[in-house]
């Protein structure tokens, strides 16, 4: 039997996914973990970095002047059920085996016109909410002007450690609860 991903909705107890970003003990990744060919977004208290190993770029937070993520798959809720029930029934039916998450793109500007583009996949396992992607946007934005840190996202982790996938309106309420002190 294979294992479920956290783009399918599987359990996973070493991190979870708050709007755009899969939040673990010590890191936080801009959308899904990477997988072995990946280079992944890592989001940390003093740096962002794209890649890992030999093969990583990072830049302090302070060097970051702009940090955009592109194609955010977005739908309204009751697409989203639609889209569940459809992949639910067609699997049952062994008819159709769900695709992989939708790829999305994250843009990293920093100091001396450095920019630098990389393909990141979705943690939501068919969209996310717009409320959800604006919320973790606006987030986004206080880490690039220094108003707050994805310590924040780990700390909360830490001190929640989620064993069950989040629903939507649960991830909302997690992501306003962050921003509430920042506005």
């Amino acid at each position: 039997m294979i294992a479920p991903t956290p783009q399918d909705g599987g359990p996973n107890l070493q991190g979870c996914m708050i709007g755009l970003f899969w939040i673990e003990q010590d890191k936080v990744c801009l959308g899904s973990p990477p997988v072995e060919e990946d280079s992944g977004v890592f989001l940390f208290p003093t740096r962002l970095s794209v890649g890992e190993g030999a093969l990583q770029q990072a830049w302090p937070w302070t060097d970051v002047t702009d940090l955009q993520v592109l194609d955010v798959p977005v739908r309204s809720a009751a697409a989203r059920w639609a889209a569940l029930v459809t992949s639910v029934v067609a699997a049952a039916l062994n008819a159709w085996g769900p695709g992989g998450p939708s790829m999305m793109t994250a843009v990293v500007c920093a100091g001396d016109d450095q920019r630098v583009e990389t393909p990141v996949f979705s943690g939501a396992a068919t969209a996310y909410t717009q409320r959800e992607v604006d919320l973790s946007l606006g987030l986004l934005s206080h880490f690039v002007r220094g108003s707050a840190s994805p310590a924040l996202l780990t700390q909360w982790w830490q001190e929640n450690q989620p064993s069950d996938v989040l629903h939507s309106q649960e991830r909302e309420a997690v992501l306003e609860g962050w921003m509430a002190p920042l506005r």
